[in-house]
């Protein structure tokens, strides 16, 4: 979808439960209960369901995502709880981001398929610093689709980084029951 369908989707509430009541991917949750809070990136960020509960852990939060609906929705939902979210407009697409080398303890890229930001998201984290990435994946007989890679094919982008954990298959998250690949990387001390 476009931006501008985004905007719509977010401004009509098309799909509340995935947009404004779901909880944060259990993965993260997982990942995130077995390290010290630090400074988080959330990419593609939608209405914040990750940023908000990164924030709630303790986490500096910088979220990102290119609808300035989404992004007006984060920044209330932070504002009802107190919470500081640096909440940015920018369309990853066009670059209007810029991941600052190795300033990120994490970064989550959940449900949005970028190739190329993959390189940019694994040069921002720290050393020692995980990433977390979550994309769907085209089922057997499916085609290909420029918003899924192919079976096998997540694990790739993260070559001499420590796999902590790989999943292929059905999502354990209620707002995406299709087929995902799941990532959390460490990035090496010495890259």
């Amino acid at each position: 979808m476009e931006i501008h369908e985004w905007n719509k989707r977010y401004r009509l509430r098309e799909h509340a439960a995935s947009d404004f009541e779901a909880p944060p991917a259990p993965l993260l949750v997982e990942t995130v209960t077995r390290l010290a809070p630090g400074k988080a990136l959330d990419l593609a960020c939608g209405t914040g369901r990750h940023a908000v509960w990164l924030a709630e852990q303790g986490w500096n939060v910088t979220a990102v995502d290119g609808s300035s609906e989404a992004i007006a929705i984060l920044r209330a939902r932070a504002m009802d709880r107190g919470l500081k979210i640096e909440a940015v407009v920018a369309d990853l697409e066009k670059d209007e981001f810029e991941i600052a080398p190795s300033c990120w303890d994490l970064i989550a890229d959940c449900y949005y398929l970028q190739p190329n930001l993959f390189e940019p998201a694994k040069r921002g984290v720290k050393p020692g610093g995980i990433l977390i990435s979550i994309v769907h994946i085209s089922e057997f007989g499916q085609p290909q689709t420029p918003r899924s890679l192919r079976p096998g094919e997540l694990e790739g982008f993260f070559k001499g980084w420590e796999i902590l954990h790989r999943h292929e298959g059905l999502a354990n998250d209620a707002p995406h029951r299709r087929a995902v690949a799941e990532i959390v990387a460490r990035r090496p001390a010495n890259a």
